[in-house]
C-alpha cells in the first residue's frame, strides 16, 4: 500500500509524541521490574497463582512492576503489584488476545506502536522476570538478551521462571546456538532460572548490592541509542 511523505511525516510525529508521553509518564517509577507471561493463562491456571505471588512480593520489596496490561499473567502481574506497596503499571496494545487492559493498573498507557511500547519495557526495567509464554513472551526475552549481549543496554537480571517449561529452550541454545559457535557460552548466563518467589526478589537485590538500582551517566546514555 503506499504511503505519501505526509502519511510517513504525520506518522513519525505520532510516534515521537508516544515516546515522549510515555517516558515523562513512566519517570517516576524507578525501580521497576518488567514481567512477561501468556495472555491465555488465566486465574484456574496455577501459574496465574505464581505470577500473582512473584509480583506481590516485587511491589511490596519497592519495585514498581511492569506488563503488558492485558489479560492472564498480565493481569496476574498487575493483580498482584496492585495489591502491594509499589505501583502496577500496563503497556496496553490492542492484540488479538488482549482486547483490552486489566483493571490492576494504578499506571495505564496505550500504545498503537508496537516498538515504541517494546522500548518502555527495556528502558524503564532494572529486572525481567519471564514466565511462559508465547511468541510475544519469547521475543521480548530475545530482545533483552540481544540487547544486553550487545552492550546496547545495562546488564539487569533476566529471570526465568518455570524450570521445566525453559528446560528444552535452554538446552538447544546450549547445544546448538553455543555449539555451533553462534554465541559463546558466558552469554547463557546472562539468564538465570529461579522458581521460588522469594528467591527471584532476593536475586534482584544481590545483583544490586554493591550499585544503587539508578542508572549510570554511561547508562542512561548508552539507552538513548537503542
Amino acid at each position: 500500500m503506499y504511503t505519501s511523505n505526509g502519511q510517513e511525516a504525520w506518522r513519525l510525529l505520532g510516534i515521537m509524541a508516544e515516546f515522549a508521553s510515555a517516558t515523562d509518564r513512566l519517570r517516576g517509577i524507578r525501580p521497576a521490574v518488567s514481567v512477561f507471561g501468556s495472555a491465555r493463562l488465566g486465574p484456574d491456571n496455577p501459574w496465574y497463582a505464581k505470577c500473582e505471588t512473584i509480583s506481590r512480593l516485587l511491589s511490596d520489596a519497592g519495585f514498581a512492576v511492569v506488563s503488558g496490561g492485558g489479560p492472564g499473567l498480565m493481569e496476574a502481574a498487575n493483580r498482584g503489584a496492585h495489591g502491594g506497596r509499589s505501583p502496577a503499571v500496563g503497556l496496553n496494545i490492542e492484540l488479538p488476545h488482549e482486547q483490552g487492559g486489566n483493571e490492576f493498573q494504578d499506571v495505564g498507557i496505550r500504545f498503537r506502536y508496537f516498538f515504541a511500547r517494546k522500548m518502555m519495557f527495556v528502558r524503564f526495567a532494572s529486572a525481567y522476570v519471564v514466565l511462559p509464554g508465547g511468541f510475544g513472551t519469547l521475543d521480548e526475552l530475545s530482545e533483552c538478551l540481544t540487547l544486553v549481549q550487545t552492550g546496547k543496554s545495562r546488564r539487569i537480571p533476566i529471570i526465568l521462571v518455570g524450570g521445566d517449561f525453559w528446560r528444552g529452550l535452554i538446552d538447544w541454545m546450549r547445544e546448538r546456538l553455543v555449539g555451533d559457535g553462534l554465541i559463546g557460552a558466558q552469554d547463557l548466563d546472562l539468564m538465570r532460572v529461579i522458581d521460588d518467589p522469594p528467591a527471584i526478589v532476593e536475586a534482584i537485590f544481590d545483583f544490586y548490592e554493591s550499585r544503587g538500582f539508578t542508572p549510570t551517566r554511561a547508562e542512561r546514555d548508552r539507552m538513548l541509542h537503542l
